[in-house]
């Protein structure tokens, strides 16, 4: 999700709440690309558990201490790019890195900014231009107004088949203030999709930051929480769901991207930390017209602490 999210009314567990993160498992974290299911037909695939934060050394890598991945394990990570270095930015980092992927973060002010993040995972601060050079996978993850702001040509020399993932919400009210193709019911990520010339994958836009760096659990386990993935492409979104499972999560599919809208803000699956079956029945449940509460006014935006 986006690095501020306003707290919807009597539903999750509050952002401050600490992480009940287990003990890792040794499983591998397995990125490589499987068929994946059809729009509309949500469908779950299990995974590896995520290593709880802080990352401590021993706990750095696919699955086993750092040094001692297997071949399997290293054949499977990847070099990934941030844009983004705030709750959901930042805890990626960590944990990407944690899992032995090469990580390049970056933020709208700089590199020199960026120190003791790198200091204390390992990952590369770079600029944001720099960001997706090289790499296999690039995280979007900054408030959906500022996307506009992005270098017009950030994925111009991008191989096609680089896999893009937008963390984003529109929040009108506390935030973004109106944008006219969301509030006519184009997909939030759609949107964002237009802005950056390039495809995305919707995925970690519905967990709260804590709760993504602290509560992964080993596949299999009672109430793993599973979050939706949207995209258009099978194999970049076979590669996300993966991801999400590396990370201890169930990915469920959500479907094509134009389906993202019932992962929204105001879903049933928002914040709630559901299980797969639960996060399955969410999907299909959820109402796409937007409800008033994340619509934008005459007045938008205001803050989270006091929409309008």
């Amino acid at each position: 999700m986006s690095d501020t999210a306003p707290r919807p009314a009597r539903r999750g567990t509050g952002r401050g709440a600490g992480p009940r993160g287990g003990a890792p498992s040794a499983a591998p974290c397995r990125l490589r690309a499987r068929p994946s299911s059809s729009d509309g037909d949500f469908r779950v695939r299990g995974g590896s558990p995520l290593l709880a934060p802080p990352a401590p050394a021993e706990h750095a890598g696919c699955g086993g201490p750092r040094g001692r991945r297997t071949r399997d394990q290293e054949e499977t990570l990847m070099k990934i790019g941030i844009i983004g270095a705030g709750n959901i930015g930042g805890t990626l980092t960590r944990r990407l890195t944690a899992l032995g992927h090469e990580v390049a973060v970056a933020n709208s002010r700089g590199p020199e900014t960026l120190t003791a993040l790198a200091s204390e995972t390992g990952a590369r601060a770079v600029t944001v231009s720099e960001a997706p050079r090289g790499a296999d996978l690039v995280v979007v993850t900054i408030p959906e107004n500022r996307i506009p702001d992005l270098p017009p040509d950030l994925f111009h020399e991008a191989p096609e088949d680089l896999i893009v993932v937008d963390t984003g919400n529109y929040y009108p009210r506390q935030r973004d203030g109106r944008i006219e193709e969301i509030e006519a019911g184009l997909a939030e990520s759609r949107w964002v999709e237009r802005q950056l010339h390039h495809p995305v994958i919707k995925a970690f836009n519905n967990i709260y930051a804590q709760h993504l760096g602290g509560n992964g659990r080993p596949a299999g386990a009672a109430g793993r929480i599973a979050l939706p993935v949207a995209g258009d492409d099978p194999r970049a979104k076979t590669v996300v769901m993966d991801l999400v499972n590396a990370l201890g999560f169930d990915p469920v599919d959500t479907g094509g991207l134009d389906e993202s809208w019932r992962q929204q803000p105001g879903s049933p699956v928002y914040t709630t930390d559901k299980d797969a079956e639960g996060v399955t029945h969410g999907l299909a449940d959820a109402d796409r017209q937007r409800a008033p509460e994340w619509s934008a006014t005459s007045d938008s935006p205001g803050t989270f602490e006091a929409p309008a």
